[in-house]
């Protein structure tokens, strides 16, 4: 029997001069004082939020802990061309020992952003664990009470064709878009918003992936691919198509976000889930297929939308940029509601399809024109003359 020799290896001495070892007052305390609360009590969304991404601006003496192969560091507040208060001011000179904790908290306006959704990392997984839950449950209901057998072949047609598409603007939006732009925001409060987008739109996707394949199984001659000749070469959706691609190419994190949820999902996406699917299925049979798409539609017109406004209200608004901002805004709106609408036109065949119709493309395009114009007005916008196209 041999015995292993022991290792000399050198033991830690902690010296009290470790990150974290100093103890003060505040060393327990579950809620935090390095911020100003929105409201008159801070809330557990903001201590779990507000600075967790830092700025040398108010603090960082020594500038930021890392930086690109341009020289720029952390999260520079050029990457939208729009400006909160406080925006042009310079960084503190920072260096080794400078000590001092440069502005006053906050040292800009884009700390004042809140998500009106209160969203952070458990919120997101409780409520998305939920949603699918219920999705879950309601295809498992409508498979054991055979509801898929009273399908017509023109409506099943239509859900793996047109319905099936969808997810590849889900998916797209989802992860070149939002994700993307998630790094890109000023503050932890607008990265982990955004990031909660993000997670709605590749949630949404997946389960109309999965639902695609529940229906590969259970209704006879359902096409599973069908979905993919559709988005790449139906006349319908290459308009769509287009202006998802121009979306997620899209530099300015800023307008990223206010083409997608401000102009794109208003004119394009309600149209397509609430005024054709969800209006549509019920009259063909179909009650599964609503509850899937109106998980989206709530996470868009409840959640996703709510957080936008907040954010660009707080820009239009802005004490020192409001102009400025409105001025870009306005721009951005013109641009992509041109973009938009001969979109959401070329979508008008779709409308015809179901044996049992939906209401009338005109009317519901005036529905959703209708929506997006009170959004324009309630962030103070100009309502562009494209939108009549």
């Amino acid at each position: 029997m041999t015995t292993a020799t022991e290792r000399s290896v050198p033991k830690p001495v902690f010296t009290d001069a470790e990150a974290g070892a100093k103890e003060f007052p505040d060393s327990t305390a579950r809620k935090f004082n390095y911020y100003s609360p929105q409201k008159r009590k801070q809330t557990h969304y903001e201590d779990v939020t507000v600075e967790v991404q830092p700025d040398p601006r108010h603090y960082l003496s020594q500038g930021w802990l890392y930086g690109f192969a341009d020289g720029r560091g952390g999260y520079p507040l050029d990457w939208t061309v729009l400006k909160a208060w406080g925006s042009d001011r310079p960084v503190p000179e920072r260096g080794p020992g400078s000590g001092g904790k440069g502005y006053d908290w906050p040292a800009h306006g884009w700390h004042e952003f809140r998500d009106p959704n209160e969203e952070w990392e458990l919120s997101l997984y409780r409520y998305n664990a939920n949603v699918v839950r219920q999705v879950n449950a309601n295809v498992e209901a409508a498979k054991q009470a055979k509801a898929f057998e009273q399908w017509s072949p023109n409506w099943t047609r239509f859900v793996s064709q047109h319905v099936g598409a969808w997810m590849h603007v889900d998916h797209g939006l989802g992860l070149y878009l939002f994700a993307n732009a998630n790094r890109r925001g000023p503050t932890n409060m607008h990265n982990t918003a955004i990031a909660v987008n993000s997670m709605h739109l590749i949630r949404a996707a997946q389960d109309l992936a999965l639902y695609q394949l529940t229906l590969s199984e259970e209704v006879e001659g359902f096409d599973g691919t069908a979905h993919l000749e559709a988005w790449n070469a139906d006349p319908a959706w290459q308009g769509v198509r287009e202006v998802a691609e121009r979306l997620t190419a899209i530099d300015d994190w800023g307008e990223a976000i206010f083409a997608a949820n401000v102009v794109f999902q208003p004119l394009i996406g309600e149209l397509f889930r609430s005024q054709l699917v969800m209006q549509a299925a019920p009259r063909n049979g179909d009650f599964v297929t609503p509850t899937i798409v109106g998980a989206e539609e709530f996470d868009f017109s409840e959640r996703d939308l709510r957080y936008t406004k907040a954010l660009y209200e707080l820009l239009t608004n802005d004490r020192e940029f409001a102009e400025h901002n409105c001025r870009i805004l306005n721009g951005w709106l013109a641009n992509w509601v041109g973009l938009t609408v001969p979109a959401a036109r070329a979508l008008q065949p779709l409308w015809s399809q179901p044996d049992a119709k939906p209401v009338r493309f005109e009317d519901a395009f005036d529905r959703v024109k209708s929506r997006f114009a009170g959004i324009a007005e309630d962030l103070g916008l100009e309502i562009p003359k494209e939108l009549e196209r």
